[in-house]
């Protein structure tokens, strides 16, 4: 086009048409957060199949590294896993679902708590103490466990005080999913029911879950369990998890 004074005003409307649209699907398309949060003595790479997966589905990961073993479950969440959050969002005011394993699904609950600038919407916890762990109770007093597992660890007993047992139901939209085998007799024989070797079922539901979900997998390695992915992003989408595939 060669531009006279005649159709020089159709310049806006040139550029409009192409980059207007182009501009409007990118911000409709922005995909989904999800963060995830791994568990006690653990690290971010654990959660790498799982964030693999999530990012093949479309979603955006956070997944958060933070010293399990070298604070309180407050001073974490505070100092670490709060900020972590936000710099990955941008500052951004937006809604973000969660993966948890094992305590992590703790430090959302205390996270909800407190006063952030994001939504927590929907949660999918992977065998949480959300009624705190008897192994805790039986070992808690160990110069080596507590070594091990730092002061977040000697937080998640089961009695009335412990940091599980003092946050309440849950206020968002959550699923869980915990397992029923066990690569630890030791640790197993001190857990009343069932158990995955760290949680029993009963210790993982908690008041206010949309839904929970039990399956062949046992705690160090639920995270990667392929039932356990693919039961997540169900969740994500459904708000329930399909029982009919185990």
């Amino acid at each position: 086009m060669v531009f006279t004074k005649s159709n020089i005003f159709l310049i806006p409307v040139v550029v409009s048409i192409f980059i207007i649209p182009a501009f409007a699907v990118h911000a409709n398309e922005e995909a989904t957060t999800v963060v995830l949060l791994h568990g006690l003595a653990r690290s971010d790479s654990s959660f790498k199949k799982m964030e693999n997966s999530l990012q093949k589905e479309g979603y955006k990961t956070c997944n958060i590294s933070y010293p399990s073993t070298k604070h309180s479950i407050e001073i974490l969440v505070s100092k670490y896993v709060l900020p972590n959050i936000k710099r990955c969002l941008g500052g951004k005011d937006i809604t973000v679902k969660f993966v948890t394993h094992s305590m992590g699904g703790i430090l959302v609950r205390y996270l909800a708590t407190q006063e952030i600038n994001f939504r927590i919407e929907k949660v999918v916890m992977l065998s949480p103490p959300n009624k705190g762990s008897e192994v805790v109770d039986e070992l808690g007093g160990l110069w080596l466990f507590r070594a091990i597992n730092g002061p977040a660890g000697l937080q998640l007993s089961t009695n009335n005080e412990s940091m599980p047992n003092t946050l309440g139901p849950a206020e968002f939209e959550l699923g869980i999913i915990t397992g029923n085998q066990s690569i630890n007799w030791i640790l197993s024989s001190m857990i009343d029911g069932v158990d995955d070797g760290k949680v029993s079922i009963e210790s993982a539901k908690l008041e206010g879950m949309k839904d929970f979900l039990v399956i062949e997998a046992t705690h160090p390695f639920i995270m990667k369990n392929d039932i356990a992915i693919e039961q997540t992003k169900y969740f994500f989408k459904n708000t329930k998890f399909n029982h009919s595939v185990k």
